[in-house]
């Protein structure tokens, strides 16, 4: 059915809500507060948000813009004890799906809700299909690396682009498991059909059931429609399932069946329907321990797993840190209207002691704020993260750390200024939570 975040300081209200709303099956999530609220959504990602206007700490007209920056596809519905029309004005210009008058329109709520959720899901759906053509940038050439790991990964995956069996894609967050597969599906014989990309945990299990498999209308409240699932939308092509290892153990029961008969059914159908799909899985999971300890089958790992492509930690391919900090730079300096003509040595050294557990996608955040903070053409450790500073080689071979608390309060400064003053961009580029940043701002005084 998907989630629901209520946002309201009131707890009774928030408590009735909540037994209303979770006896239609949605999973409820609750806040009293703006923080709290933002923590929440930054945490879940709910489908809906069901937000009062007055809040402790803030506005929930306000709140909108900030939930639609952090998660533009979220869905908010604005509450309001006085019906203030120009707050419900407000709110629609910032994004809002509707507001409603607490207690007078208590039975439009779940019609709203319903309807709210489906207008997200069909929004993720449409952002996740991607079509062949934009995987055209995808290819084999394009993935950076010159260490035996990465060019090993690489052959395989072109042998394997050749037919048509499952792949598995294993590795760590962000060493670019999306990337081969859409590779993949470029060099295959589907490259002229849809490739699909769904994440697994970014539902709850209805949700990713129903977005998988889709649904016949009136399979449950809300389906005011048949819906087309992401299999069916990939028909032909090729679907990739991102971090399968979170899939539902019943779910897995019906993946296997598509893989060995060709055949699903859609939620509410009684009537099979046969597709032609590639599956190309990934997980950063164990999946041998996960199989022992029953959370993942076994037989669909061995139909998941004909051919299986192991990518790489960065910190295992330092080698490769040069490679990707030239093509970052190439590829984002452009935008920014910057020129960057020397890339330090040291740069280089510091990024390469780092220990990088989101591998590549850590780093090309690490490279983007550096462009933005430089204010000059040449990348030096001085505007790299704190953290990082920290890692400086001594002559002892040894780190020193030392008290920089009023380096980054100045660090923070120069990033709320050139983001204009909004803070989710900021913590985006500082790769800090929001409310982290919040904390820090209250902490400094800016």
């Amino acid at each position: 059915m998907g989630k629901v975040l209520i946002i309201d300081d009131e707890k009774q209200i928030l408590n009735l809500l909540s037994r209303i709303i979770g006896l239609e099956g949605y999973d409820v999530l609750q806040a009293t507060s703006f923080k709290a609220g933002i923590k929440q959504v930054e945490q879940h990602d709910p489908e809906v948000i069901l937000c009062d206007v007055y809040l402790p700490d803030g506005s929930g007209v306000a709140l909108v813009s900030e939930i639609k920056r952090l998660r533009p596809l979220s869905e908010v519905i604005l509450l309001t004890a006085h019906g203030n029309i120009p707050d419900g004005v407000q709110a629609i210009k910032n994004g809002a799906f509707d507001y409603i008058t607490k207690g007078d329109d208590n039975n439009k709520i779940l019609p709203l809700i319903a309807k709210a959720t489906e207008k997200a899901t069909a929004a993720y759906r449409q952002s996740k299909t991607i079509a062949s053509a934009v995987g055209k940038q995808y290819t084999f050439d394009t993935i950076i690396g010159r260490s035996p790991a990465i060019q090993d990964a690489v052959a395989l995956a072109r042998k394997v682009a050749a037919t048509d069996v499952p792949v598995l894609l294993t590795g760590e967050t962000g060493t670019g498991k999306e990337v081969f597969a859409q590779s993949i599906h470029r060099h295959s014989s589907r490259n002229g059909k849809a490739f699909v990309a769904i994440n697994c945990s970014s539902f709850s299990h209805d949700l990713l059931e129903s977005e998988m498999f889709g649904h016949k209308a009136g399979a449950f409240t809300g389906a005011l429609k048949e819906t087309k699932g992401l299999f069916e939308e990939a028909n032909g092509g090729t679907i990739f399932l991102d971090e399968i290892g979170e899939m539902a153990f019943d779910l897995q029961a019906k993946l296997l069946r598509i893989l060995e008969t060709g055949e699903f059914l859609k939620i509410g159908d009684t009537k099979p329907l046969k597709i032609d799909v590639r599956v190309i899985a990934a997980t950063n999971r164990d999946l041998a321990k996960e199989i022992a300890e029953g959370h993942f089958r076994e037989d669909l790992f061995y139909r998941l797993s004909v051919f299986q492509i192991h990518l790489p930690p960065l910190r295992e391919r330092t080698g490769d840190i040069p490679l990707h900090v030239e093509a970052f730079v190439s590829a984002l300096s452009s935008k920014m209207g910057k020129t960057i003509r020397v890339i330090s040595p040291d740069y280089i050294r510091i990024l390469k002691q780092n220990p990088w557990k989101g591998n590549v996608r850590e780093l090309r955040n690490v490279v983007e704020r550096s462009l933005i903070i430089a204010d000059s053409d040449t990348l030096t450790p001085d505007i790299l993260p704190l953290n990082m500073q920290n890692l400086q080689a001594t002559p002892d071979n040894g780190y020193s750390g030392f008290d920089l608390s009023g380096v980054e309060k100045m660090h923070i400064q120069k990033v709320l200024k050139y983001t204009n003053g909004n803070k989710t961009e900021t913590s985006r580029l500082l790769g800090i939570g929001l409310t982290t940043l919040y904390r820090k701002i209250e902490e400094y005084g800016l």
